[in-house]
């Protein structure tokens, strides 16, 4: 009884923290001048996107200890499906010229009625579709490869995602993916802005992610997320309380690879196009990284780490990439294109070395909050 009500008191205390955070950032996109605060906006649309991302990677290496290496190929997946589904039908001539126009001839946005209505509800069943269409991928993938453990699941997945990418840019299956070239035209996060001037693409952005990594969240603390934490900790031990191995491996790759399909589209929106080449496995890499520096097995630090990623790497530190030349014409050394990402990858290894379990461990944001109480309560003692 009392672990139930800490449950609930955590999950209220998370839901204010959520609430709270989307006003904040409606209040943000509508009172900093975009212009000036372009390179801000951008990451913290692609943080709320490689939250997401990380924490559907999280599900799988983190709380079912399989290690996959495919995030970026089931992204791809997602990004594809959610782009041919809800490109315009009068833009498709102009998107795929190079083929004499596409195979498909519909728009989801259009099929729902156009408008406000037809935008929203298009795009959720695109995004939806998307999430499908790379659980449906990882499915097949699954049959063969989750018979493997260990680094041997993680190069079976990262040469897949490889093959996705290269089968997506066949030539042959241009009039619907447009082969090597970009797919442009679909609604993105600056669609959902209003013509009052009350902007929303950041607010989609957070709520979209939200939504799912809810979803995730209740999923772990389930009994299905119970049952994945157990054939982490011991595959033997599991099987033998009844838990179907094979069942629940594929049940969590599917459902990791569900949302890093979402997580795809939401990347598509938020960079306004959807390129085979933007989905190498360095991508897969960063979305690791991100996840070991949260910390392995915690959604929260997942959510965190995505933050400061994108925010170190692409803000915080990019005058580094700029050479600085004194009045007295002293040339600061080292300042120069590229020095950015070497000083980033010293801060990565300082910070796994101080955090070896990552920023948050294996803890979540409730998890502190009710330890700063119990010990408030210990001092008042």
């Amino acid at each position: 009884m009392l672990a139930e009500k800490k449950s609930k008191k955590g999950a209220f205390i998370a839901l204010c923290c959520v609430a709270v955070l989307l006003i904040l950032v409606i209040v943000l996109e509508n009172t900093l001048d975009p212009i000036k605060n372009t390179t801000f906006f951008t990451v913290l649309r692609k943080g709320a996107v490689y939250a997401l991302v990380a924490s559907s990677m999280n599900l799988l290496n983190g709380f079912t200890g399989l290690f996959s290496l495919g995030q970026a190929g089931f992204m791809l997946v997602g990004a594809y499906t959610y782009a041919i589904l809800t490109i315009p039908a009068a833009s498709r001539d102009s998107v795929y010229y190079l083929y004499g126009g596409s195979a498909i001839h519909f728009s989801l946005p259009e099929l729902f009625g156009g408008g406000a209505v037809g935008l929203i509800l298009g795009v959720l069943a695109a995004l939806v579709l998307a999430g499908l269409v790379a659980a449906g991928v990882a499915w097949l993938i699954g049959l063969p490869v989750l018979r493997l453990k260990s680094d041997y699941l993680a190069i079976a997945t990262l040469g897949f995602a490889e093959i996705i990418r290269a089968v997506l840019q066949w030539d042959k299956l241009g009039p619907v993916t447009n082969g090597a070239n970009a797919l442009k035209n679909f609604p993105t996060f600056s669609s959902f802005n209003l013509g009052s001037g009350l902007r929303l693409s950041i607010f989609v952005a957070f709520l979209l992610s939200a939504v799912c990594i809810a979803v995730i969240l209740l999923l772990i603390n389930s009994s299905y997320g119970r049952a994945f934490k157990a054939i982490r900790e011991d595959e033997i031990a599991a099987e033998a309380m009844g838990i179907n191995l094979a069942k629940h491996k594929r049940l969590s790759f599917c459902i990791s690879s569900f949302f890093a399909g979402v997580g795809g589209g939401l990347f598509a929106m938020a960079m306004n196009m959807a390129q085979a080449k933007t989905f190498t496995t360095a991508l897969t890499y960063e979305i690791l990284l991100i996840v070991v520096i949260g910390g392995i097995g915690s959604i929260s630090g997942s959510c965190i780490a995505a933050f400061l990623y994108v925010a170190a790497s692409e803000w915080w530190l990019r005058f580094l990439d700029t050479e600085i030349i004194l009045k007295s014409g002293f040339k600061v050394p080292l300042l120069r294109n590229g020095f950015r990402m070497v000083v980033f990858s010293v801060v990565i290894m300082i910070v796994v070395l101080f955090f070896r379990k990552g920023i948050m461990g294996d803890k979540e944001l409730p998890d502190l909050f009710r330890k700063r109480a119990a010990k408030g309560k210990e001092g008042s003692k």
